[in-house]
């Protein structure tokens, strides 16, 4: 109707973006929060390292005397330790809730094959479809080159959407960046995932193999 308003969000790289993708589902904004917290971490040590070296550099410390100390070394010791444990525990949190699958509203079978993808989807009865990328020639105005495929996927949103992938042939990846999703497609193994969509839109993502 005319007065119904929908907002669809676009979701893919764009040109010299070099931090990631907005995040639609709360395992990305998990991995956001984290990458966000080892970077300022990372941050500090570099700027310690850099401040040390340039005073080392403009200045020549000397002691005639000194031939050990103890308590220095206790310090720089201890501290990448402390620094190790602050990124370990959020990183094992982390793992841990991206392993987790809790009753899943629907089930998507992803089989990988050379150039295309293939779906199922398992709840319901004949509902599978091969997922080709269009190819150059046969692209529209708005289209985008090496994304769009022919058949999408279409997945609920606040809902928890668990995916079975396999392949047929040699190893992908099914990845979606914008959730937060990267698994490999192995033949003769069936892995699995899950994620939940905290807003609609349209989701690109690519082989990473």
């Amino acid at each position: 109707t005319p007065n119904m308003k929908i907002k669809l969000f676009l979701e893919m790289m764009t040109w010299k973006n070099i931090s990631l993708q907005d995040s639609a589902s709360p395992l990305m904004e998990q991995l956001n929060y984290f990458h966000d917290h080892t970077l300022m971490i990372l941050l500090i040590i570099t700027v310690l390292v850099a401040q040390l070296m340039i005073s080392m550099f403009f200045n020549n410390f000397t002691h005639r005397y000194l031939l050990e100390g103890q308590i220095i070394e206790v310090i720089w010791t201890i501290l990448p330790t402390l620094t190790l444990i602050f990124i370990a525990i959020p990183s094992l949190r982390l793992i841990y809730i991206l392993d987790e699958i809790n009753n899943p509203m629907i089930t998507i079978k992803t089989i990988g094959h050379q150039w295309y993808w293939s779906y199922e989807y398992s709840d319901f009865k004949n509902i599978e479809f091969d997922s080709y990328m269009i190819p150059t020639n046969e692209l529209k105005i708005f289209n985008f080159r090496l994304l769009d495929v022919d058949n999408r996927i279409a997945a609920p949103f606040q809902s928890q959407i668990r995916m079975l992938i396999t392949a047929t042939d040699v190893i992908h990846s099914w990845t979606i960046p914008s959730l937060g999703v990267k698994i490999d497609a192995t033949p003769g193994r069936l892995n699995q995932t899950t994620f939940s969509l905290n807003r609609s839109g349209l989701f690109f993502g690519q082989c990473s193999k």
